[in-house]
């Protein structure tokens, strides 16, 4: 037998079938916590003869008023549209007075336990999610609230939110097919982005295959560094007379200025002789040479709704969620019928 001294609030949380963060509402009173559940980690607490330290229970009652923003900075990254995301989850922690603590680098399972158990955050937000996340048991197990901003394929218990991507890829594929092109291409992320399995990148990928599927339309997939070497050698691969692409969807935020400069370049006009849409902030689509058809990347919003959630898990129970945002296109003609 082990002393009852070494029992852990996990293992309470294990025998009563609950969450770590679930014991610990109920042995704080932070949250409100329904009566059968509490009875049921109250009865698991005596069956153990689980003793919670006096000191560590003072502290996890208080708060740093700080929420942990989890964005690993890679070179695949494009920072200008990381940055929006950062911004927006800032001013929104703001305006809830809550500081931003921003962790960077590429941590493995472990990194958010670690920030909440050493109560440097309250709550965690997520960015840079896998579709396989090898965090997500982790996750599931922090003592304090956890909101991914992006959506694993195991978000059983999870709060996530993200825009649609799968719908995006969909609709963007149904927006060249409806304007009569017989053979599209995809110029999608780096090649790190799909080696790492980024949810992103899988799902707009994947809706897109579906649609171009179910129209039995032809359509390639092609993954491009931001590089303008890469671009020009992406494009000969995309432009092949054998193809006959006549549509481009692109969801890469970082070539499209080289893209527009290499078609200008072989004399290929938008959307005169290619038609392009893409997916990418509102402000980027309409700065560039040439102004693009897009779907826009709702950075502020998303980053708005991730504090909401998260910070509202800090005031209460509230069952796990996730919201998909609807694509919203913006036709800047850049697309034309065939």
């Amino acid at each position: 037998m082990r002393r009852a001294g070494m029992i852990t609030i996990k293992e309470v949380a294990r025998h009563a079938g609950v969450s770590m963060s679930t014991v610990s509402y109920v042995l704080s009173g932070k949250r409100s916590i329904s009566e059968e559940t509490k009875r049921r980690v109250e009865q698991s607490i005596v069956a153990l003869g689980y003793h919670p330290n006096a000191g560590a229970r003072a502290l996890a009652s208080s708060r740093s008023h700080v929420l942990g923003l989890i964005v690993p900075l890679r070179s695949d990254h494009n920072m200008p549209v990381i940055m929006q995301f950062v911004s927006s989850i800032v001013a929104s922690a703001r305006d809830y007075d809550y500081d931003v603590l921003l962790l960077t680098k590429e941590a493995g399972p472990g990194e958010a336990h670690r920030v909440t158990a050493r109560s440097m955050a309250d709550a965690i937000i997520v960015m840079d999610v896998e579709s396989a996340d090898p965090r997500v048991p982790e996750l599931r197990e922090v003592d304090a609230p956890v909101v991914l901003l992006g959506v694993p394929d195991d978000h059983q218990g999870l709060n996530c939110v993200d825009l649609d991507f799968a719908t995006a890829g969909r609709q963007m594929a149904a927006h060249l097919a409806d304007l009569g092109h017989r053979s599209i291409a995809l110029i999608g992320s780096p090649p790190a982005v799909y080696e790492r399995g980024t949810s992103y990148a899988a799902r707009l990928l994947a809706g897109f295959q579906h649609e171009t599927g179910q129209r039995n339309l032809p359509a390639s997939v092609h993954s491009c560094a931001a590089d303008y070497e890469s671009v020009s050698a992406c494009l000969d691969d995309v432009l092949h007379s054998d193809r006959g692409t006549t549509g481009l969807v692109v969801h890469n935020e970082a070539v499209l200025g080289p893209l527009l400069l290499e078609l200008r370049r072989r004399s290929l006009e938008v959307p005169a002789d290619l038609s392009v849409i893409t997916l990418c902030p509102d402000d980027v689509a309409q700065n560039l040479a040439v102004p693009l058809t897009s779907i826009a990347i709702p950075a502020e919003e998303l980053g708005a709704i991730a504090v909401e959630m998260v910070t509202a898990r800090l005031e209460r129970e509230q069952a796990p969620e996730v919201r998909l945002l609807q694509p919203r296109l913006t036709n800047r003609g850049s697309t034309s019928a065939r």
